[in-house]
């Protein structure tokens, strides 16, 4: 399995309509081979999906209030994962994890076994 380390500051802060990057580097396995995924976690609530990118297929699968704002996204070279977060709202806020998983099934926690280490983000004025 690969170890995740999320890059950059444990806590974000970005205003309601701004932008973030989060990004999670890969080590220890073959990281091209994996699926990927981006999953928040707010407070008081279970994990959930936010994005999926479903093996070498690169097949991609958005939460219904990340499509259309949020993109996932990878760089095998660099073995990283990445989450690109735009026109963020307050609804956004929570800790988010990277994860990934030699096979996956569904975009849920339970299909993924490697995880990053979470970042808070917090979206208000």
């Amino acid at each position: 399995q690969v170890q995740l380390v999320e890059s950059g500051p444990t806590l974000r802060q970005v205003q309601p309509g701004g932008s973030l990057r989060l990004s999670c580097v890969a080590s220890g396995d073959t990281f091209e081979l994996y699926s990927i995924g981006w999953f928040r976690e707010a407070p008081g609530k279970e994990r959930e999906a936010v994005s999926c990118m479903f093996g070498t297929d690169r097949i991609t699968h958005y939460s219904d209030s990340a499509a259309g704002r949020f993109k996932i996204s990878r760089d095998n070279t660099k073995n990283t994962l990445y989450l690109e977060m735009n026109n963020l709202k307050p609804d956004d806020a929570g800790h988010y994890y990277c994860a990934a998983n030699p096979v996956i099934v569904r975009c849920l926690p339970a299909d993924f076994h490697s995880w990053g280490q979470g970042t808070q983000v917090t979206v208000s004025p």
